[in-house]
């Protein structure tokens, strides 16, 4: 088995010790693949495991009263799944595959054992979580106040920044991965609408797109359009306990 998939993830604020990256590899012992549309876990199902994302892309959702679907974030390799898991019985969102995946699974007493070994591993989490929910209020805080077009631009933003988090060599064109109507389920627009911005955004000179790739031709722009926030730039974490 390769490396921590997840060790890499946090590789990219700390510098690991050996025995960090030895624990973290031990929750990446089983794999489990996942076929593009499968799910991983339903809301509301009795769940006690968490999972690292080891290969793939995958969305969490919820389903709302009117039995339409609000995604919440999509996740990528290194990413952790099902944090919620770790104090609830049941599941608080459905994970679904958006590419053929491969996660591995581990049970609660397993991080348990890894937070009382490693500290610094367990603020990690917490960083990365906190992370997670800022992303999540900037979502929130979009869908009741900003325009369709701002929506949509951020969503590209955010799905190019976090694929350049594993792959240092895209720049400004990356392969988007989304359907219409999913990119519609994770910023409150219909397909269609969502089409109506993605062609306002090209004839501006904002992005050209081509069989499923997106290019940025005026990302400052781009950028300004969104009202964009990295969450992922800017930590502060000279708090963080020494590595064991």
């Amino acid at each position: 088995m390769p490396g921590s998939c997840f060790a890499e993830r946090l590789g990219d604020v700390v510098e690991l010790t050996a025995s960090e990256h030895e624990a973290l590899g031990r929750l990446e012992e089983r794999e489990r693949a996942l076929r593009r549309n499968m799910t991983l876990q339903r809301e509301n199902d009795r769940a006690n495991e968490i999972y690292i994302l080891r290969k793939g892309t995958v969305m969490s959702s919820v389903l709302l009263d009117d039995g339409s679907r609000q995604i919440l974030r999509f996740h990528f390799a290194g990413d952790l799944l099902a944090v919620s898991n770790i104090i609830y019985g049941d599941a608080t969102e459905t994970i679904t595959a958006l590419s053929d995946c491969v996660v591995c699974p581990f049970e609660r007493t397993a991080l348990s054992a890894l937070m009382f070994e490693h500290p610094r591993i367990a603020a990690l989490i917490l960083v990365y979580n906190q992370i997670e929910r800022a992303a999540l209020t900037d979502r929130l805080a979009a869908l009741g106040r900003t325009s369709a077009k701002t929506r949509v631009a951020a969503i590209l933003i955010e799905i190019r920044n976090r694929i350049r988090v594993l792959d240092r060599t895209v720049t400004s064109s990356f392969t988007l991965g989304l359907t219409q109507e999913e990119i519609g389920d994770a910023t409150g627009l219909t397909a269609v609408h969502v089409n109506r911005m993605l062609r306002q955004l090209e004839e501006e000179g904002m992005i050209a797109r081509e069989a499923g790739r997106v290019q940025f031709l005026d990302e400052r722009g781009l950028t300004r359009a969104a009202n964009f926030v990295d969450r992922y730039a800017n930590l502060d974490l000279g708090w963080l306990p020494a590595g064991r």
